[in-house]
């Protein structure tokens, strides 16, 4: 079995997770919240191994480098790194319910990796501009951050759905954690991501500097990196000076999550030094 198969089961093992994570919501059975956690802890495993064996695998074939150059190298991490960041939470929070709104993104990055015709899986040799010790800081930190807004805005959902809460305390909305606890991890986890895109931002700099001879050349990802940023800057700073919590920042982490997507999806079909990759 090579890498690319490994991972394909790979997504259907997200797929799984994701599908006993909603019955574990909808029933309300422990067993099968314990099913969805082993079987997000050997999709992970899995995950992290079929990133490894590629990484192997590239040697193999003379051109080895770090997978994470192309558009299915980075769909294969960021499902990785929701993965280990969502199973972290739950550990500490020790809520599965968080698990059906994040495993299915999971589950939605590797789909769109092992199916998608636009996304070829093939290990291919790294453009000149990739050659660079700067590839795996740069991106290793930016999907860092990526996923934990991805965790942030799954969390910004529940929030919402958990404002709508019957009176009565009855109906499914109230198995979720309760309001507190979704609006200070939506913080946290925001305030985690903030840390690391912006270290992202910075060692993308450094690396432009050293393949273009510019810090910033307001190149379109550059431009919409900076866009996200200011959008989770600005929901830090109503937090931490305004003083603002709940739905506003619930709200605001929703409008980061649609930014950083298009930083990361959008932006390769526009033209720039960017448009080659996948970051």
């Amino acid at each position: 079995m090579n890498s690319s198969e490994l991972l394909s089961v790979v997504t259907f093992g997200y797929g799984i997770a994701a599908t006993l994570y909603l019955a574990s919501w909808i029933f309300q059975k422990p067993f099968s919240g314990q099913l969805a956690k082993w079987a997000a802890i050997l999709t992970v495993i899995g995950n992290l191994a079929g990133f490894f064996m590629r990484w192997a695998e590239s040697y193999d074939l003379g051109i080895g480098h770090a997978p994470l150059s192309n558009m299915y190298e980075s769909l294969v991490f960021f499902a990785l790194t929701i993965g280990i960041i969502y199973l972290f939470i739950e550990k500490r929070y020790q809520n599965s319910m968080i698990g059906v709104f994040a495993t299915p993104v999971a589950f939605m990055a590797m789909a769109y990796a092992s199916m998608s015709p636009n996304v070829s899986d093939r290990i291919q040799p790294l453009v000149p501009a990739l050659k660079s010790n700067w590839l795996i800081a740069h991106v290793f930190t930016c999907f860092l951050g990526y996923a934990a807004f991805t965790i942030a805005f799954g969390v910004s959902i529940m929030y919402l759905l958990k404002k709508r809460e019957r009176s009565d305390g009855k109906g499914l909305l109230t198995y979720l954690p309760q309001l507190n606890i979704l609006d200070e991890l939506t913080h946290r986890m925001v305030l985690f991501g903030f840390l690391f895109l912006s270290v992202g931002i910075i060692t993308g700099a450094v690396w432009a500097n050293s393949a273009w001879g510019s810090y910033w050349s307001w190149d379109p990802k550059e431009t919409w990196s900076l866009i996200t940023w200011f959008v989770y800057a600005t929901l830090l700073h109503a937090r931490l000076i305004r003083g603002w919590y709940g739905k506003k920042i619930a709200y605001i982490s929703i409008v980061g999550f649609m930014a950083m997507l298009f930083t990361y999806f959008g932006v390769n079909y526009l033209p720039g030094l960017h448009s080659y990759g996948s970051f």
